[in-house]
């Protein structure tokens, strides 16, 4: 059929797909882009972000260990996405509230929660959710942190707090409903999110391509009149820099913005035991190794004399055995029972739940 002389909609997809390349400090062989941004950290903040990223490869690892042991709940394997992670948060005050999704533990402990607390909520125990972190319990539903961050950006603007609320969640989250919502609310209302997609290629096992025609997911926040940006998302500096400079525009009473971090994660979805080999081939996976975080920012730091492979061994070691000894407290706090789970649902139990309570603590008495 031929194109209508009132509108070409080829032209209008076409442009749809005439992206900016994403936002890099360093190039996958470490070679440094934005020599200006580069210029503007110190060698300290190096060896700190890779010491961060080095922090959450051996949580990744020790962690895995303990699941294999059946000691942990559920877990999210991170590996491969510590630039993502470690390079947002570490943009953000103490003031900000995280609103985590699963995959978002280690930026819940950098911001303040502790590993045992961690390992806790991975049990489903409820000193869990009790830490000092300005943040609420890892969501489980896919893209409903999305809605949270959008209500508690609210409630900061009301407050008249210089806080942000910021949020995560994967490539498959942006197909979810609930992230539509949360980012619209946030836009309509203008409140203070920052929403971050951790675009890592896969849902599980359902390929980004087969979830969405969006040429980019950051695309996905203009229809709620969010400004949005692609990074490199295996790039520690240019994740920092990008969440820092959102967070800025955020404080200074803009509005929301949206960040999408182009990353992978190594591993499976989840310690539940999707097999990953059988939707992703060693091609597949292959060059995103190349383009490792660690390796990237490694080569750099080893140039300048500023790091070796003794130092990171001896960290890894030292941030092992704090996790050790994080499982054994986690170990030796009292099982939840589950007349105490009843007690705390309602203020005041019903009738019908009272009776629970007494039955299941007849049980736990023996």
């Amino acid at each position: 059929m031929a194109q209508s002389s009132v509108v070409d909609f080829d032209a209008i997809k076409k442009n749809l797909a005439d992206l900016p390349k994403p936002i890099q400090i360093l190039d996958e062989n470490s070679k440094v882009v934005d020599k200006e941004a580069f210029d503007s950290f110190s060698d300290d903040d190096l060896v700190e972000f890779m010491k961060k990223m080095v922090w959450e490869r051996a949580l990744h690892e020790q962690t895995m260990n303990f699941s294999r042991q059946g000691r942990m709940g559920f877990y999210a394997p991170t590996e491969g996405e510590e630039a993502s992670e470690m390079g947002t948060v570490l943009a953000m005050k103490k003031q900000d509230y995280l609103l985590p999704a699963y995959r978002d533990v280690p930026q819940l402990i950098q911001h303040g929660a502790t590993v045992t607390e961690a390992y806790l909520w991975s049990r489903g125990h409820v000193v869990g959710n009790k830490y000092e972190a300005r943040a609420m319990m890892p969501q489980i539903i896919i893209g409903a942190a999305y809605d949270e961050a959008a209500g508690v950006a609210m409630g900061l603007k009301k407050n008249g707090e210089e806080a942000i609320a910021f949020t995560y969640t994967g490539d498959g989250g942006t197909s979810q409903g609930d992230s539509y919502e949360g980012m619209n609310f946030a836009g309509a209302f203008q409140v203070p999110a920052l929403f971050i997609v951790q675009n890592n290629g896969f849902a599980i096992s359902t390929p980004r391509n087969k979830q969405t025609a969006a040429p980019s997911l950051a695309q996905k926040a203009v229809a709620a009149g969010i400004p949005s940006v692609q990074v490199d998302g295996m790039d520690i500096l240019a994740c920092y820099k990008v969440a820092k400079a959102a967070r800025d525009y955020i404080i200074a009473g803009n509005g929301p913005v949206m960040i999408e971090t182009l990353t992978y994660r190594y591993g499976a979805h989840s310690s539940a035991g999707d097999d990953p080999s059988r939707y992703r081939t060693e091609e597949d996976t292959k060059p995103w190794h190349e383009k490792d975080p660690l390796i990237r920012l490694r080569k750099v730091l080893e140039d300048k004399g500023l790091w070796s492979d003794e130092q990171e061994d001896s960290l890894v070691d030292e941030y092992k055995a704090t996790f050790k000894d994080a499982i054994k407290e986690a170990d030796a706090v009292p099982v939840d029972k589950v007349s105490d789970m009843l007690k705390r649902t309602f203020e005041i139990p019903t009738p019908e739940m009272r009776k629970e309570i007494e039955k299941f603590e007849a049980k736990e008495s023996n």
